[in-house]
C-alpha cells in the first residue's frame, strides 16, 4: 500500500517508541504535569495562556471583538505558551487545563478564580459573561449558532489531527490515510459552502461566536495557508467560503486577535504577549528586535 508494510496490531498496545514526525517529542499516552512551573499573572481579571494556532486565535479574536464593543471588563493579559517546548505540561498550566492544550483562560473577576478550557467553552463563557455578546438570544438563532460552534468542535480534528497530520507531519506518506481525510475535509468545505450560499454568516445575518470558531481553521484553509494544501484540496472552488473568509478578515478586531501570541511569520504580525491595547503599536517583534 504505497510502499508501506502491513501492520498487525498487538493484543495489547504499549508505548515503547516515539511515533516520529513533527510533534513526536510532545506526544505521550498519559496526562498530568511533567515539571513544576507556575504561570505568570498580569494586572487584568482575565488571564489567557495560549498560542496563535487556530484554536488560540478563536479566543483572542473574541476578546478583541468584546473590547471593540466597549466591554472594558474584557481587557486581558495573554501569555505565550510554547507547545513545542512543552510549556503546556507545566504544573501551573495543567492546573488551569488538565488536558494540557491551549487555550486556557483564568477569570479572576469574582470571589474565586474560574478556569475555562477548550476553545468552544471559552467562547460561550465569554459571550455569556458579557451579556450575550455574539450569541443570539432568540431560541432558534441561538440553536443555529451553537450548532455551528459544535460542528467546528467535531469537524476540526479531522482537518488537523487527521488530514493535516498525515498530509504534512507524518514521517511516512500513507495514501489511504491522506485520501480518507482529504475526502472528509472537502466534504466539510462543501458543508460550509452550501450554508454560506444561503446565509451571510454561519448562524444567519449576524456575526457570532460560530464564525469566530470556524474562521481560524477553515478560513485559513480556504486561503491556501494551512498545511500548504490549497492546490491539493482545490480550495478555490469554495466561493462562498472565500467570500465569508475575506469579509471576516477585514474586521479590525480579527486582525488584532490573530497577532496575539503569534510566534512565527512577519515580525510585524507577532505580538508574543498582550497586556494592553497599546501593545499592538509598541510591542510587536519588529519594534522589539534590534536593527540589523
Amino acid at each position: 500500500m504505497n510502499g508501506t508494510t502491513a501492520y498487525t496490531p498487538p493484543t495489547v498496545w504499549s508505548w515503547n517508541k516515539e511515533s516520529g514526525g513533527r510533534f513526536a517529542n510532545i506526544n505521550r499516552p498519559i496526562a498530568g504535569a511533567t515539571h513544576d512551573k507556575d504561570l505568570p499573572t498580569g494586572k487584568h481579571p482575565l488571564q489567557l495562556y495560549s498560542l496563535a494556532t487556530p484554536n488560540g486565535v478563536k479566543v483572542t479574536v473574541m476578546l478583541e471583538e468584546l473590547l471593540a464593543l466597549g466591554h472594558a471588563g474584557a481587557e486581558y493579559d495573554a501569555w505565550l505558551i510554547r507547545i513545542n517546548d512543552g510549556d503546556q505540561f507545566g504544573s501551573g498550566f495543567v492546573a488551569v487545563n488538565p488536558n494540557s492544550k491551549i487555550p486556557a483562560l483564568l477569570d479572576r473577576s469574582g470571589a474565586a478564580p474560574v478556569r475555562v478550557f477548550e476553545s468552544g467553552a471559552i467562547l460561550q463563557y465569554l459571550a455569556e459573561k458579557f451579556g450575550g455578546a455574539f450569541l443570539p438570544a432568540e431560541r432558534a438563532a441561538r440553536a443555529e449558532c451553537l450548532s455551528w460552534l459544535f460542528w467546528q468542535m467535531g469537524s476540526a480534528p479531522y482537518l488537523g489531527g487527521g488530514f493535516g497530520h498525515f498530509y504534512a507531519y507524518a514521517p511516512t506518506k500513507i495514501e489511504y490515510a491522506i485520501d480518507r481525510f482529504a475526502m472528509e475535509v472537502k466534504r466539510q468545505l462543501d458543508v460550509l459552502d452550501r450554508r454560506l450560499a444561503e446565509s451571510r454568516y454561519l448562524a444567519g445575518s449576524e456575526y457570532t461566536i460560530a464564525d469566530m470558531a470556524v474562521w481560524p481553521w477553515y478560513g485559513t484553509l480556504a486561503k491556501g495557508q494551512l498545511y500548504e494544501a490549497g492546490e491539493f484540496l482545490q480550495v478555490g472552488e469554495y466561493k462562498n467560503v472565500l467570500r465569508w473568509t475575506d469579509e471576516i478578515a477585514q474586521r479590525p478586531a480579527v486582525q488584532r486577535g490573530r497577532m496575539v501570541n503569534r510566534a512565527w511569520g512577519q515580525p510585524s504580525s507577532q505580538l508574543l504577549e498582550r497586556h494592553d491595547a497599546s501593545d499592538f503599536d509598541t510591542r510587536t517583534q519588529d519594534k522589539l528586535q534590534p536593527p540589523a
